[in-house]
């Protein structure tokens, strides 16, 4: 299926799913006066993880309704009720999920207005996410569900996981993106990230390389959390992009945020988790540090290190507004031996990795993931990870929002991101 045919059989699906389960107006009261359906029961003491906990802070609301999202948190109760079994419980979160990336890439490219937020803000669609995770926890329809297989159902279909794929066009090449939530919300709850920004405004888009050649862009953004690393969701993302297919990729880049004041271009990604003790958003720990480095999870085979293969030196070549380096350092355990040693030339033969150029958390994993998975399914394929700068700018005061210095520095990392990926045909 075409993507314009999926996405007209989506919008039909919303629709019928909204007019089976809104009530107009004049109905409203009369229906507060029969009792509910069994399928319509909620469980407001369902047992919420960390990161959802955070929705008792009312900022979060607010900027799900100021990003002009609020509907899918108001009209998700409604349309979970209507389902009249599992299959169909499995379809309805299929459907609002895919609606709602939708609407976040709609929201972010400027064709879906609503709210006062600047539309490349990504937080209403994390946090209208997030709301509708509790909402699903919270259902307890009449019928048996696997609560775990429909979250990670909607969790894929709200990030693009599901969407249908490239433009069968000849001669365009094909870039595949992928870009993360806000994270590191404990200390600020009001925190975007600038990487799910410009993916967001990156999906779907239709650009020309600084060679002349023409390049579709399609992208997803991850999660913050390990868990969902484990479960594989990095690879389910992916697979689709490297292997043969009207869904395959000519060029994968990861894209997180990272150090202040510059982007960097990752010359290595090491197999390691040794970020403790900083939290992923639902509070979890990886188990490494830099002394005692761990193996993530759910690993095919591999080696310690793996390099970029993107044409680092066109891409680097972009330093407006801010400058691009390619960045060789790792930190590793020598071959023999056992304390870690930073390197700044790129890892020695047989050695340990304890973090690539990325560090040890989740923006060096999803690159060695995803590069790990590209040598074993598409090797002559360019792959790496850019990392951001840090967004910065947001008002002193906790009750703003948004402001001017935040916004401008949001819409310039990416700009500028599209200026590096512009530059990757060399």
């Amino acid at each position: 299926m075409t993507t314009a045919r999926r996405r007209a059989a989506l919008a039909a699906t919303l629709i019928g799913a909204l007019a089976a389960t809104v009530l107009p107006a004049t109905a409203a009261t009369a229906a507060t006066a029969r009792p509910a359906r069994p399928s319509c029961r909620t469980v407001d003491s369902a047992p919420l993880d960390r990161e959802q906990a955070r929705t008792a802070d009312p900022r979060t609301a607010a900027l799900t309704d100021r990003g002009g999202l609020g509907d899918f948190v108001r009209r998700f109760p409604a349309a979970l009720c209507s389902a009249r079994g599992a299959a169909g419980a499995g379809r309805i979160v299929d459907a609002w999920g895919e609606a709602l990336w939708r609407a976040g890439v709609d929201r972010a490219q400027g064709r879906r207005p609503g709210g006062d937020l600047p539309a490349g803000d990504d937080r209403p669609l994390y946090w209208t996410r997030v709301a509708m995770t509790i909402q699903l926890a919270r259902w307890q329809p009449d019928f048996t569900i696997d609560a775990t297989a429909l979250r990670q159902r909607f969790e894929d279909a709200s990030r693009g996981l599901s969407d249908s794929g490239f433009g069968a066009r000849p001669g365009v090449r094909r870039i595949f993106v992928s870009g993360f939530d806000p994270f590191g919300l404990d200390a600020e709850l009001r925190r975007a990230n600038p990487s799910g920004s410009a993916v967001l405004q990156l999906d779907g888009r239709r650009i020309t390389l600084a060679d002349g050649t023409p390049a579709e862009l399609q992208a997803v953004v991850f999660p913050v959390r390990y868990g969902d690393f484990d479960r594989g969701i990095v690879e389910r993302a992916f697979g689709p992009r490297l292997a043969p297919g009207h869904r395959s990729a000519d060029l994968i880049t990861t894209i997180s945020q990272g150090y202040p004041g510059l982007f960097t271009l990752e010359a290595w990604a090491g197999r390691a988790r040794s970020a403790d003790p900083y939290p992923d958003n639902t509070g979890a720990l990886s188990g490494g540090t830099r002394d005692h480095p761990v193996t993530a999870p759910g690993l095919g085979p591999g080696a310690e290190f793996i390099a970029t293969s993107l044409p680092t030196g066109p891409m680097t070549a972009v330093q407006q507004p801010l400058p691009v380096r390619l960045n060789t350092t790792v930190t590793e355990i020598p071959a023999g031996a056992s304390a870690p040693v930073d390197r700044a030339d790129g890892p020695t033969p047989g050695s340990r990795a304890v973090a690539g150029g990325g560090g040890g958390y989740l923006s060096n994993e999803v690159a060695y993931r995803t590069n790990r998975l590209r040598l074993e399914l598409a090797p002559q394929l360019p792959g790496g990870h850019l990392h951001t700068p840090v967004l910065t700018g947001l008002p002193e005061r906790t009750d703003q929002l948004t402001g001017p210095v935040f916004e401008q520095n949001e819409a310039a990392i990416a700009g500028e991101v599209l200026e590096i990926l512009r530059h990757s045909a060399g």
